[in-house]
Parts: C-alpha cells; structure tokens; sequence
C-alpha cells in the first residue's frame, strides 16, 4: 500500500496539518485502515479507492482519526486531492469524493486546491461555567453546529489560551472550536484553534471541517463573504475562504512531505 504524508494549508513541510493518504486499488478492513490511522498517529489518515465504474476523477473517501472513522475532514480532503493530482492524474483539473459528508469537489485554483464543502447550520446556545473552566476564558457567545464553536474576544485570546483537554471532551459537541476577529491591521479576518480529545486528538493544527463553522459565524459578523483565515495553533496554517449560501469554499495549499509503502 502506497502512503504520502502531506502537510496541508502551507505552502512549505513542518507547518499546516499533516495528513496520511493511502492510495488503494480496493479497500482493506476497517481493523486494518483503524490501526494505521493509530500508528500514523496524525489528526487524521485518509484511504481512497478508485471504485469500479465510477468517472475517471470520482474516487470514494475516507477518514480516520487515531479515535474514530470521522464524517468531514478539510484538511485530509485537500492533502488527497494533491496526491491525486500530482501523481495520480497530473493532467486534470478537478477531482471529486464520494464521503460520509456527501460529494466534495476539489478544484486547481491558481497554486492553491480550492475544495466545495457542506457549512454547518449554527445554533446558539448558553455560554457556560464549563466552557470557560474548559477554555480557561470566558467566552462572548458559544454556537452548536456538529461542533461547538466559541468566540473569545481578542485573537491574543485564542492564541495563549491554554485548554483543559479533560474538560473539553466534557462539552457538547464534536470538537471544540475556539474563535475571534484577526488583529486590526493584520493580514487575517479571523484566527481560530480547535480540539478534538473525544477523537484522540489534543489540537488539530489546521482544521478544515472546523473552517465549516467558522466561515458561517465570521461571513456574517463581518458582512462579507470572502475571508481570509488562520489556525493559530504552533503549527499555524492558512485558508482562503468563501461563503456561497449553504456551501463553504476553503482553498489552501499543500506541501509534500514523504512517500512510503506500507508492508500490511
């Protein structure tokens, strides 16, 4: 089995999120995809198979955290449509996932991958003791969606807050998501963090799904529907987002960092 390890929204190796893509010609056991995504032992390990009968550019997606199969995953996504069209169908412009979280379609855009994602509806709901002894902040306003999403008031906020992963994996929601408003000045609308413990997974670097969140709240607050985010986490990445009605577009780019076989 042929695995890349790609590091996504960066355009260079050690920054963004790194992710495992094992390229298959049919797939293994769930066991077996379980225990690698364990031994990678990265935010997630996706496995794609060309199916028989499908279009030349539609292939069937799946992720992995080292906890659990998961429904969406940005980063992944982007990290496979690279491998694809760097190795696999050099000459295409475009690729398309059958996933749990429905067809998603990654395009080139100029040197970035711009990926067609489903945005989660936000609800809002009652800022807690609980989150903010999670946090270790209180936060302004707290939103559900498939994850929770929690606005802080500064971006410093974000970037030193210092989470209690025991007590994050106590709150609703999926992950967790902490978010504010880029500093003034700065080159971004909005800067973010999250967590996944419930996955096996402290902080995820760079979190594409988490962006589905995000960019909703941020396209709103700000009036806009272009933006231009980062993950603030000591890997740091960036995302070029836009928001169309109930979809998101998150387009980043990808840097390549091994190419391996796997003897299982």
């Amino acid at each position: 089995m042929r695995q890349y390890v790609v590091d996504a929204f960066t355009n260079e190796v050690f920054s963004g999120n790194q992710a495992a893509v094992c390229v298959m010609d049919s797939w293994p056991s769930e066991r077996l995809m379980m225990s690698i995504a364990r031994e990678n032992n990265f935010s997630e390990t996706a496995f794609v198979v060309h199916e028989e009968g499908a279009p030349a550019e539609r292939w069937h997606l799946r992720w992995f955290t080292p906890g659990a199969e998961i429904d969406l995953c940005g980063h992944a996504t982007l990290a496979t449509a690279y491998v694809l069209l760097r190795f696999v169908a050099p000459d295409a412009e475009r690729v398309e996932f059958d996933t749990l979280g429905g067809r998603l379609v990654v395009a080139r855009e100029g040197d970035r991958l711009a990926m067609d994602f489903p945005a989660y509806a936000l609800v809002p709901v009652e800022v807690t003791d609980a989150m903010e002894k999670a946090i270790g902040v209180r936060p302004i306003a707290a939103f559900m969606g498939r994850d929770l999403l929690c606005v802080l008031g500064s971006a410093a906020a974000v970037r030193e807050a210092q989470v209690d992963q025991e007590k994050v994996a106590q709150l609703d929601g999926l992950l967790l998501h902490i978010t504010a408003r880029g500093e003034k000045d700065g080159p971004y609308d909005c800067v973010s963090r999250s967590f996944a413990p419930k996955l096996a997974v402290a902080e995820d670097p760079v979190c594409g799904s988490g962006h589905c969140h995000i960019v909703p709240f941020w396209a709103h607050e700000l009036g806009r529907s272009d933006l231009v985010a980062y993950q603030a986490s000591a890997r740091g990445g960036e995302l070029w987002c836009r928001m169309r009605g109930d979809r998101v577009t998150l387009a980043g780019q990808a840097a390549l960092f091994s190419v391996a076989d796997l003897y299982v």
